[in-house]
């Protein structure tokens, strides 16, 4: 008989890391300071002693430890790299753009490329603009990826899972504020399939399409928006690449109109897709007012937290924003 815990969204990554490491030996973790340290955000608490000699401590380098990576996945191994924070992708950007995503189609499909890279991303921690950005736009523009971002504990532990099971690299991005949330997650062995999304709130008027961090303000603002009596439904993508575009149309469809909620800053955004999706499909015959996007402002991350928090979306910002959509 399964059971239910509440756990921190950390924990799901570590139980899901854990587990798929006890289940299949191919599985290995890399990152720097992931072993005696536990990782910058404590994610790998306890595993350097648990499984010793498959939770590498690698140099300062990021280009080297994810090629070393994509050479283990080739040959046989699992990994799940740990990048310190999503920013980083930069240094690697060589591995993660042109090696990873273009071996097993480059190969005539004679190669996989099995590997995970976590990451920390998003803002609210204070950490400034070279530490709190959120790329995933420029990682779901890379065909051969997949690009995944769970909001809760539960899907922190299945997509992961999920993922490290996948013959695909993938890349999880963990907002940091999530880390210490908590929420029900089985003990049973489960996964959530990468390229479905969740409607989080049914709701008639209104359709934000949000993920990871935004999923919950979206839905704090959606319980305020109904004591004012509008009916918000909120979709949750969960993976963005693949993007799950019928739960998307088939809700513009029902609630004819449109608000795209997300931490990453507006120019350039995934909100862009999502909205030239819609215009794209039968939903946009649908719509009785045109497409809106509430995202992070076009400037780099302040370090204040009050100029930090100023950028963000936020619940009061949502409210408006979906006022003015169905108003």
């Amino acid at each position: 008989m399964s059971t239910q815990n509440e756990i921190t969204y950390a924990q799901a990554v570590r139980d899901a890391m854990r587990e798929e490491m006890i289940k299949d030996p191919s599985v290995v973790l890399m990152g720097e300071d992931i072993g005696v340290y536990r990782g910058a955000f404590g994610v790998t608490q306890d595993m350097y002693q648990e499984f010793p000699g498959r939770v590498i401590d690698t140099p300062i380098s990021e280009a080297g430890f994810v090629g070393c990576a994509i050479g283990a996945a080739m040959s046989g191994m699992r990994p799940v790299v740990e990048l310190m924070f999503s920013d980083f992708v930069s240094v690697c950007w060589d591995m993660i753009l042109n090696q990873a995503p273009k071996m097993h189609f480059m190969f005539g499909g004679q190669l996989k490329v099995p590997m995970v890279i976590r990451t920390a991303a998003g803002c609210g921690t204070g950490a400034a603009a070279q530490h709190s950005q959120s790329l995933e736009a420029m990682l779901c523009h890379i065909p051969g990826l997949k690009v995944a971002v769970p909001s809760t504990p539960y899907d922190a532990k299945g997509l992961l899972k999920s993922a490290i099971r996948d013959n695909n690299p993938v890349v999880i991005l963990e907002q940091k504020l999530l880390y210490r949330t908590k929420g029900i997650v089985p003990s049973r062995d489960y996964t959530v399939p990468l390229g479905k999304a969740e409607i989080r709130r049914v709701g008639n008027d209104c359709t934000i399409v949000t993920y990871g961090r935004m999923t919950h303000v979206s839905i704090r603002a959606a319980e305020k928006l109904a004591e004012e009596g509008i009916s918000t439904e909120v979709i949750d993508l969960r993976t963005l690449l693949p993007m799950d575009k019928s739960t998307v149309i088939e809700s513009v469809k029902k609630t004819k109109h449109l608000l795209i909620v997300h931490e990453a800053v507006k120019t350039g955004g995934l909100g862009a897709e999502i909205s030239a999706m819609i215009s794209e499909s039968d939903a946009f015959y649908y719509l009785d007012a045109p497409i809106r996007r509430l995202c992070a402002e076009d400037v780099p991350v302040p370090f204040s937290a009050v100029l930090e928090k100023g950028v963000l979306p936020d619940e009061a910002k949502i409210c408006a924003a979906v006022r003015e959509e169905v108003g």
